[in-house]
């Protein structure tokens, strides 16, 4: 087995990555793994572990997290999936390239996918996200409540003599308290509507998501099915967005070998 982390450079942007499997021009298939936010390569190694007979593995580190420096402007996930076009383009593979996302590495494939429909064969996209959440009257009152009342404490915070820190922390999630100098990537990502990105997509694409999901519930997979026009999606009894890729990773290695074979 083939492994190791390496850096490439595109426009002075760094791209950390592992690799691993067959690295051979044998291998019937490239995986390309890219993870949630938050997270980096090593939360999807345990998934692309059981695969590495199907061919050779690229773990990703999105710029910002694990090895891999934040970038220098506010990017969106399609500067994200225009880097990763730039990797795949510099690392030329006879083998057809599955992308498989977690989360906001869902998000980057989509866009990967309908931008570059030459570098992808097909998808796999775990708990993915893209598409805004369907909330009922009062969810969306709640919100609306919740935003108004932190931007109007936030106002009064230096006449009051209030910490800012602490107003956060009270009411942000816990993705925007954690995200440091990416908070405004994280703030420009969850704001996109990738409804028209996913209905140009071409290739196969299987969508998975937990039952018990409350990030990524399984109505957005339900919709992203709908528009995608060759998907399917599974849904998996008594698992949520991070079981997944943990107790609930064999379910998922069962439903892409299977996408695999038909792909």
């Amino acid at each position: 087995m083939n492994t190791g982390t390496n850096t490439q450079t595109y426009d002075l942007k760094a791209l950390s990555y592992d690799t691993m499997g067959n690295s051979g021009d044998e291998a019937n298939w490239r995986f390309v793994w890219g993870h949630g936010w938050g997270q980096n390569r090593h939360a999807m190694a345990a998934l692309a572990q059981t695969f590495l007979a199907f061919g050779n593995h690229i773990l990703l580190d999105f710029p910002g997290f694990g090895d891999s420096p934040p970038p220098a402007e506010t990017w969106t996930t399609a500067d994200y999936a225009n880097l990763c076009a730039d990797f795949l383009k510099a690392h030329p593979s006879s083998a057809k390239t599955v992308w498989i996302g977690h989360s906001f590495g869902g998000r980057v494939g989509l866009q990967l996918a309908a931008r570059n429909p030459d570098l992808i064969d097909a998808m796999c996209l775990i708990a993915a996200a893209g598409l805004p959440r369907q909330r009922s009257a009062l969810e969306k009152a709640r919100i609306t409540c919740k935003v108004y009342t932190y931007k109007a404490l936030k106002n009064l915070a230096p006449i009051l003599g209030m910490d800012t820190g602490k107003l956060r922390d009270r009411f942000g999630s816990a993705d925007y308290k954690a995200a440091g100098a990416m908070r405004d990537i994280l703030i420009k990502v969850v704001n996109e509507d990738l409804s028209d990105v996913a209905r140009t997509i071409r290739c196969p694409v299987q969508l998975i998501y937990g039952e018990r999901d409350t990030e990524t519930p399984p109505e957005i997979g339900r919709r992203l099915a709908d528009l995608i026009p060759n998907a399917q999606i599974s849904v998996l009894n008594g698992q949520d967005h991070y079981s997944v890729l943990a107790e609930g990773r064999h379910q998922v290695a069962k439903r892409l070998r299977d996408f695999l074979g038909d792909a």
